[in-house]
C-alpha cells in the first residue's frame, strides 16, 4: 500500500520523474516492458487472493451456511465494483450538474468512507460496543444513500449519466482499479469454494484461467453478452489468475502436509521458478504489457510477489523480526481505508485551494518530488493506523 500511494503521487509530478519510475505505457506507447511500479496493482491482488483461504476458510471451519458466505463475499463483490464505477466516473460536469468535481469528488470518498465503516472504541467486547454497532449501521445507510444520490446526479463533459433506470445502463468505461479486484475477487473466491485446499485443483484453475487470454485474442466470445461489459480475457481472465495463484500460496500455508518452514520454502520456490519459466516463455505471444494484462505480465508479477512474500515470511515469521517487519504489519492492517483515503487527497486538496501548493512541492527536481511522495505515503498510512487505533475501520 506504501508503494501504490507512493507511486500514485509521484506520477503528479510530470516529466521529471523517470522512465522506471512510472507505468511504463505512460512513457511507451508501443512495446513490451514493465517497470517496478507496473507490479504494485498485481502485487494488491496476489495477496488478496492469499487472504481468501483465510477468511473464507475460517467461516468454513466454523460451520457457517455456504449460502451466507457467498452472499457475504458476492456482497464484497459488488461492492468493490460500485465504487470503482464511481471512481472512473469522477469528473462532472459542474456547469450540468451545479456541483464543483471537486466536492462531487470528495463527497463520493466521504460517503464511501461512511457505507463501509465499523466503529468499535474499545473492542467489541467493550460494554458501549451496542450502541457504537448502531452508530456503524447508520453511517453505513447514510454513506449508501449518499453514494446512490451521487451516481443520480452525476453528468459527465459529454453528456453521459453513471446510472439510468429507463432503459437501465450503467456507464464504465473501465471498472476502475477497485472494480478489477472485484472481479478478480470474486473470480478466485468461487474457485476456492468449490476446490477448498485441494493444490492441484486450485494450479490447474490458474493455468485454465490463463487460457481465457488466447481465446478472448482470438474471438471466442466475441458473442457473449457479458463480453460488453468485463474482458473475459484480461479481467477475468490472466488478472483473476493472479488472484487465484495467491490462493494456492494461502492454501499451502495451511495445509497439515507442508507445515514446516523448509517445505514452504521449497514449495514457494518451486511456485516462483514455475511462474517465472512460464513468464519467459510466453513472453514472445503477447509480450509484457499491464494494460492488456497479459500473460507474461501476469506470471512475472506472481514470481515476484511471491519472492518477495517469502523474503517477508523469513523475516517475520521465521526470524525473530525486524521494526520495519512490525511496522509494516501494524500499517498494512486496513489497506483499503488507505486507499480511499489517497484517492481522495487530490480532491480534497482542490476543494480546499491547497491543491497548486501540493503541485508546487513536487517541482522542480526529482528529490522533492520523492521526498513529497514518501511524506503524503507515510502521512496517509499514519492517519490510517490512528482511525483504526480510534475505533475506526472500513469492512466490506
Amino acid at each position: 500500500m506504501f508503494l501504490m500511494i507512493f507511486v500514485n503521487d509521484l506520477s503528479g509530478a510530470g516529466d521529471i520523474v523517470p522512465d522506471w519510475m512510472v507505468h511504463f505505457s505512460e512513457r511507451h506507447r508501443s512495446g513490451s516492458g514493465m517497470t517496478f511500479v507496473d507490479l504494485v496493482f498485481p502485487a494488491f491482488i496476489f495477496i488478496m487472493g492469499m487472504s481468501i483461504p483465510f477468511a473464507l476458510g475460517a467461516q468454513l471451519r466454523r460451520h457457517g451456511s455456504l449460502w451466507k458466505i457467498i452472499r457475504g463475499a458476492f456482497g464484497r463483490m459488488l461492492s468493490l465494483l460500485v465504487v470503482g464505477v464511481l471512481m472512473v466516473n469522477e469528473a462532472p460536469d459542474p456547469a450540468k450538474t451545479g456541483c464543483a468535481a471537486a466536492l462531487w469528488s470528495t463527497l463520493m470518498y466521504l460517503s464511501a468512507l461512511a457505507a463501509f465503516c465499523e466503529i468499535r472504541p474499545g473492542g467489541p467486547a467493550a460494554p458501549d460496543a451496542p450502541r457504537w454497532r448502531t452508530i456503524s449501521v447508520i453511517l453505513r445507510l447514510m454513506g449508501c444513500v449518499a453514494l446512490g444520490v451521487l451516481a443520480f446526479v452525476f453528468v459527465g463533459p459529454d453528456g453521459h449519466r453513471i446510472i439510468t433506470l429507463a432503459p437501465f445502463t450503467l456507464h464504465h468505461e473501465w471498472w476502475g482499479i477497485l472494480g478489477l479486484i472485484g472481479w478478480a475477487y470474486g473470480m478466485a473466491m468461487v474457485i476456492f469454494l468449490v476446490f477448498r485446499g485441494n493444490r492441484t485443483a486450485l494450479l490447474a484453475s490458474v493455468v485454465l484461467l490463463f487460457c481465457l487470454y488466447p481465446a478472448d485474442q482470438t474471438g471466442a466470445f466475441d458473442g457473449c453478452w457479458l463480453a460488453r461489459h468485463v474482458g473475459f480475457g484480461a479481467t477475468l481472465g490472466s488478472q483473476a489468475a493472479i488472484a487465484v495463484g495467491g490462493v494456492l500460496l494461502g492454501a499451502m500455508l495451511l495445509s497439515t502436509d507442508v507445515a514446516s518452514v523448509a517445505a514452504r520454502v521449497r514449495f514457494t520456490l518451486w511456485f516462483i521458478a514455475g511462474t517465472a519459466l512460464a513468464a519467459w516463455l510466453l513472453n514472445g505471444l503477447y509480450g509484457i504489457s499491464k494494460n492488456s494484462a497479459t500473460p507474461s505480465w501476469c506470471l512475472w508479477a506472481c514470481a515476484i510477489t511471491a519472492a518477495v512474500w517469502l523474503l517477508f515470511y523469513w523475516l517475520a515469521d521465521v526470524g525473530p523480526g525486524t521494526p520495519l517487519t512490525r511496522i509494516l504489519a501494524v500499517t498494512g492492517q486496513n489497506v483499503l481505508l488507505a486507499y480511499l483515503l489517497s484517492e481522495m487527497l487530490p480532491s480534497a486538496l482542490d476543494l480546499s485551494g491547497l491543491g497548486g501548493w501540493y503541485a508546487a512541492l513536487a517541482g522542480p527536481t526529482l528529490f522533492p518530488a520523492i521526498a513529497r511522495s514518501v511524506v503524503c505515503a507515510a502521512a496517509l498510512l499514519g492517519a490510517t493506523v490512528a482511525l483504526n487505533r480510534a475505533g475506526f475501520r472500513l469492512k466490506i
